[in-house]
């Protein structure tokens, strides 16, 4: 993801101290961040689901792309360095190379999320717990239309799936 760097050049750099926000979950700015160097956190809930150190990282581009909430709160873990584009929408239409980087990145997420959930599929076929409903949730991401997407748990499940 490192190429994305040369295309935000000349835009608004941050300095982010450690524990401040980038991003709320369930907020919108309509912004893209895109990490210069530094460590940040994904949140969701309150959990830590990934930590980002990768200069070239994007965030906040489900927000941008679906016009949704942000559905993570993103902070600096460490003291940071990002690109704020303040409007997303009109950067992406401008720099179309971007908006290709962003989906082989989103294409490769899903890929992961795949794989791994035909793994569990095939590790659990047949042993009539939640993890052998895998199959249904593959096919769900197929068929799922254009709305807000609430995997739940065992305690409390999306009732589309």
């Amino acid at each position: 993801m490192r190429d994305i760097l040369e295309y935000c050049v000349g835009g608004l750099r941050r300095n982010v101290s450690a524990g401040t926000e980038v991003l709320h979950e369930g907020g919108r700015t309509g912004h893209l961040f895109v990490l210069i160097e530094g460590r940040l956190e994904v949140v969701k809930g309150e959990t830590i689901v990934a930590t980002i150190t990768e200069p070239g990282a994007v965030l906040g581009e489900m927000s941008v792309l679906l016009d949704k909430p942000h559905t993570a709160t993103v902070r600096a873990a460490a003291d940071s360095i990002i690109y704020e584009i303040d409007d997303a929408a009109s950067f992406l239409r401008k720099q179309p190379a971007v908006a290709i980087l962003i989906a082989k990145m989103l294409a490769q997420r899903l890929n992961v999320a795949n794989t791994y959930l035909a793994d569990l599929k095939q590790q659990y076929a047949g042993h009539g717990n939640h993890l052998a409903m895998v199959g249904d949730l593959l096919q769900s991401m197929i068929n799922l239309p254009s709305a807000q997407v609430s995997p739940g748990s065992d305690r409390q499940s999306d009732p589309r799936l």
